[in-house]
């Protein structure tokens, strides 16, 4: 399953890029087609965005990738506390 949204985070970042790129530099498209290249560049972003997320939570949840230094809940609080003091 992490294989195939590895191929489905690198298509969704080429589109972003090969869209976005049709779409800003592009001089002879039709107002409908500049509209076309722009959604198809923001869904690929999109797209991009959340399957790069879903890697790095898998990755983490597996141990394959150190996870982030986050306080769980307790901790957090009792740090909160002594903020003031």
């Amino acid at each position: 399953m992490q294989k195939m949204i590895a191929i489905i985070n690198v298509i969704a970042w080429a589109g972003f890029w090969a869209f976005g790129y049709i779409a800003i530099t592009s001089e002879d498209l039709t107002e409908s087609q500049l509209v076309v290249a722009a959604i198809l560049a923001f869904a690929g972003l999109v797209t991009g965005i959340l399957a790069y997320m879903k890697l790095v939570r898998s990755s983490e949840a597996s141990g394959y990738a150190k996870g982030s230094n986050q306080l769980d809940a307790e901790a957090r609080n009792q740090a909160q506390e002594e903020w003031g003091k």
